[in-house]
């Protein structure tokens, strides 16, 4: 089974922390990221086969770090996190091209679904 190379951007230090650890346990590859910006520089850095990136983070939110996200790499899927069930927001991030979006707080296996769901897309494409 390959390793999955995964960038999970939240400002929640925790939120970081227990996914990582969490994700590691499934054969993933972990790169976190604190802020949009810093996103977005690693994407300019490193390849990964999904993202997975909260809405609610200062300075740069989700949905604007999406649409920077989607002008590098268009076919890079990308899973939106929420913690508040917006949905002007969800679709503004649908129209920019998101995989696919949860609410918080979502389950670990879940969300590893969506992530194997996210890849396997983007590798028929």
């Amino acid at each position: 089974m390959m390793k999955i190379r995964l960038l999970l951007v939240d400002d929640e230090t925790d939120f970081l922390t227990a996914y990582s650890r969490r994700f590691e346990r499934r054969n993933a590859e972990i790169t976190i990221a604190s802020s949009g910006q810093e996103a977005i520089d690693k994407i300019r850095d490193a390849e990964f086969d999904v993202v997975i990136l909260d809405v609610m983070m200062p300075e740069m939110n989700g949905i604007e770090t999406l649409r920077r996200i989607k002008a590098i790499a268009p076919d890079l899927p990308v899973i939106i996190l929420t913690g508040h069930a917006d949905s002007k927001t969800l679709i503004q991030g649908m129209d920019f091209g998101a995989f696919d979006f949860m609410l918080k707080p979502v389950g670990t296996d879940e969300l590893y679904f969506k992530v194997l769901d996210a890849v396997r897309s983007r590798q028929r494409s």
